[in-house]
């Protein structure tokens, strides 16, 4: 707010001087008449501009299976204390702000009673995030793998944005971003659509937020995309 004021001071400077020396060019030479003229401009500057334009909103689907770390990373995303996290057992809403939008992030519970129920929170997604451990063991990745492809191809989200993050990425066992990617076959599987795959960690939250930024560009092409149709 400071530095718009102080910009918004700045043009009333540049157009003080340009104001007096056409006021002047044209014989008005009255110091009050000039006073008076450049208070109303100067008020119109600061105060008169409106409201700042809406940002977009977008309604995402969160999946993962227990223990990826869904919460813990939306959590931290919102700036919630990390002791108040609790993992989720069926599904919450979270309102995620960034700069250029806010992502309404509908987080769904991993555990395998709830994971057959999944497709039933689908509707009405514009983009799917799904957090994996890249830590875990072989079992959990196979599941995490099949989880994954059956998202990939289910027909309320193949067409849809997709975030895939490697999370824990900070453990000593943690599988690099390319190990993640051949096992997963994700070349093949999700070639001509639109996804990102990116490794994450509580510890680095810039590389998360810009995994966010990424998607959100995702999101606002499909949109152009929708208009141009």
């Amino acid at each position: 707010m400071s530095e718009c004021i102080q910009i918004s001071f700045a043009v009333c400077r540049i157009g003080i001087y340009t104001t007096i020396t056409s006021m002047r060019a044209v014989g008005i030479s009255s110091l009050f008449t000039i006073n008076i003229y450049l208070l109303v401009l100067c008020f119109r500057a600061l105060c008169c501009k409106g409201p700042p334009p809406a940002r977009p909103e977008y309604d995402l689907v969160c999946i993962g299976l227990t223990g990826s770390g869904k919460t813990s990373l939306l959590s931290k995303l919102c700036s919630e204390s990390p002791e108040n996290v609790v993992s989720t057992t069926g599904f919450s809403i979270k309102a995620v702000p960034f700069q250029n939008a806010i992502l309404n992030v509908k987080e769904l519970g991993g555990a395998d009673n709830i994971r057959k129920y999944w497709s039933r929170y689908y509707q009405g997604s514009q983009g799917v995030i799904f957090v994996l451990d890249s830590a875990s063991s072989e079992d959990d990745l196979e599941a995490a793998r099949n989880e994954l492809h059956s998202a990939l191809q289910h027909p309320q989200l193949c067409t849809l944005p997709f975030l895939i993050l490697a999370n824990h990425q900070d453990k000593p066992a943690a599988r690099s971003v390319q190990e993640i990617k051949k096992y997963f076959e994700l070349e093949p599987l999700a070639r001509g659509k639109r996804w990102i795959l990116q490794p994450c960690s509580l510890d680095d939250m810039d590389a998360l937020k810009d995994s966010f930024s990424q998607l959100i560009n995702l999101l606002e092409e499909k949109d152009h995309e929708a208009i141009r149709m």
